[in-house]
C-alpha cells in the first residue's frame, strides 16, 4: 500500500506541472499574436529603408558615408547578445550564447572581444567566459522605439569614438512559432551596398536636400530601426519557442500521467488479487 501511495503522489504532481505547463502555453500563445503582428507590420518598413538607403548611397561618389562607414582593421569587436529575461523557452538562450561564443573563439580569435547583453539569460550565461560591458535587459520592461534608439546611439557614439573597429548583432529570427533561426548581422560599419541589378537601373531623381544630406540623415535612422527590428523578432521568437516547450512538456506530462495511472492499476490489481489468494487459502485451512 506503501507503493500505491506513492504512485498516486507522483500522479498527482505530474498533474499539477500539467496545469502550469499548459496555462504558460495559453498565455505564451496570446502573448506571440501581439508581437507577431508588431514583427510583421514592421519588416516592410525596415527593408524598405534599408533598400532606400543602399540606393542612395551606392550612387554616391567616394566616401560619403559618414563616420559610420569607415572601414577599419578589426581588432575590437562588439557584439549585441538580444536574449530574454525569462527562461523555460527550450534552446532559445542556448544558442545564440553558442553562437556567441563561437564568435569569439573562432571567428575572432586573437581580437578584443566585448559583449553587450540584452536580456537576463544573456548575462548570467556569459559572464563567466566573455567581458560583459553592460547589461540592457531593462528594454523588455517597456519595448519602445524611443528605448532601444538610445541604446542604438550608444553604440553608435562608441563606434564613432573609436571604441570598437566593428559591432554585431546575435539574436533569433522569427519565422515561425515552431521555428527560430539564429542570426549575426553586421550592425558597425556600414556594410558596402551590393551593386545589383535593381541599383544600376535605379531612377535618376532629383535630391533636395542634396544625396549626401539624405544618407547622412538616414542612417542613424536606419541603424535604429535595425537594432529595434532585431529586438522585435526575438521578442516574438521567445513567445514562439517558450510555446512550443510548454506544448511539448504538456504533453510530455500527459503521456508521464497515464503511464503512472497504468502502473497504479497494475499494483492495485495485483494487491486485491493477493488480498482474494489470502482469504481463500485462510477459508481452505479452517475447512480442512
Amino acid at each position: 500500500m506503501a507503493n500505491l501511495k506513492e504512485i498516486r503522489n507522483r500522479i498527482a504532481s505530474v498533474s499539477s506541472t500539467m496545469q502550469i505547463t499548459s496555462a504558460m502555453k495559453m498565455v505564451s500563445a496570446a502573448k506571440l499574436k501581439k508581437a507577431q503582428d508588431a514583427i510583421t507590420a514592421m519588416r516592410p518598413y525596415s527593408e524598405k529603408l534599408t533598400e532606400l538607403l543602399q540606393n542612395l548611397s551606392s550612387t554616391l561618389e567616394g566616401d560619403n558615408g559618414g563616420a559610420f562607414a569607415e572601414q577599419r582593421a578589426v581588432s575590437k569587436v562588439l557584439i549585441v547578445a538580444i536574449t530574454s529575461n525569462r527562461g523555460l523557452c527550450g534552446a532559445f538562450n542556448a544558442n545564440v550564447i553558442k553562437q556567441i561564443k563561437n564568435l569569439q573563439d573562432v571567428v575572432y580569435a586573437g581580437k578584443k572581444v566585448d559583449v553587450l547583453a540584452v536580456g537576463k539569460k544573456g548575462n548570467d550565461g556569459l559572464k563567466k567566459t566573455c567581458n560583459i560591458v553592460d547589461n540592457q535587459s531593462g528594454v523588455f520592461d517597456m519595448l519602445t522605439f524611443e528605448n532601444v534608439a538610445n541604446i542604438a546611439q550608444e553604440l553608435m557614439d562608441k563606434f564613432a569614438a573609436g571604441e570598437y573597429d566593428r559591432i554585431d548583432i546575435v539574436y533569433n529570427h522569427f519565422k515561425n512559432a515552431a521555428t527560430q533561426i539564429v542570426l549575426t548581422e553586421q550592425f558597425l560599419p556600414l556594410a558596402p551596398a551590393e551593386q545589383t541589378e535593381t541599383v544600376t537601373q535605379a531612377t535618376d531623381y532629383i535630391f533636395e536636400p542634396s544625396k549626401e544630406e539624405i544618407v547622412k540623415s538616414l542612417v542613424p535612422l536606419s541603424l535604429k530601426t535595425q537594432l529595434y527590428k532585431a529586438i522585435r523578432d526575438s521578442f516574438a521568437s521567445e513567445h514562439g519557442a517558450r510555446m512550443t516547450a510548454m506544448h511539448k512538456a504538456t504533453d510530455n506530462a500527459t503521456a508521464m500521467r497515464n503511464q503512472l495511472k497504468l502502473t497504479y492499476n497494475k499494483a492495485r490489481q495485483a494487491a486485491i488479487t493477493g488480498e482474494i489468494l489470502e482469504i481463500v487459502g485462510g477459508a481452505e485451512a479452517l475447512n480442512n
